[in-house]
């Protein structure tokens, strides 16, 4: 049974997902991040099928996250290295594991993301680029961009900012 394609949806999340969506995809980048290139390597490392694999790769390739590349002829062998916008992804990645540590790890946390010079741990934040200022709600919120179908601009639009204005009135704030 092949699942529904969200590629062609307006949504960038539901873009990406068509992309990453599936777990094991999101675990070979992960492994890809530290240093595995290798089919033998992602394959003993998640104890992952070779045919479901072998599938999961075909597709990041496709997705253009990964690129294949041939290092031996006989017998032929290819590596799967990031691209672009596969280390694009690494901040996903690090929000899904501080997100865990969070709320999943009740034994405390098995993986953290460090300081590479001081070794301190770090506690990821998403922020904008131009303000610096943490991208938090109610004084941020998705809008329609200017490619957005109506269907979007109307998920988007007066509701969206009706939501926002909601959230600061439950929190005792006025807007910026």
């Amino acid at each position: 049974m092949r699942r529904k394609s969200f590629g062609n949806m307006q949504c960038p999340i539901a873009r990406s997902l068509d992309r990453v969506g599936e777990w094991w995809s999101i675990l070979i980048l992960r492994d890809a991040f530290h240093g595995l290139t290798r089919f033998d390597q992602f394959q003993e490392n998640l104890g992952i099928a070779p045919n479901i694999l072998a599938r999961r790769l075909k597709a990041l390739v496709e997705a253009g996250l990964l690129e294949r590349r041939r290092y031996s002829d006989k017998p032929p062998r290819d590596e799967y290295v990031l691209t672009g916008a596969g280390r694009d992804f690494r901040p996903v990645l690090w929000a899904l594991l501080a997100w865990g540590n969070r709320h999943f790890a009740p034994e405390g946390p098995s993986v953290v993301i460090v300081d590479s010079e001081t070794g301190i741990e770090a506690e990821p934040m998403l922020v904008d680029r131009r303000s610096g200022r943490p991208l938090v709600a109610p004084h941020f919120r998705s809008a329609a961009g200017p490619a957005a179908d109506a269907r979007t601009r109307g998920r988007h639009g007066v509701a969206a900012a009706n939501r926002g204005d909601a959230e600061l009135a439950a929190q005792g704030r006025d807007g910026d």
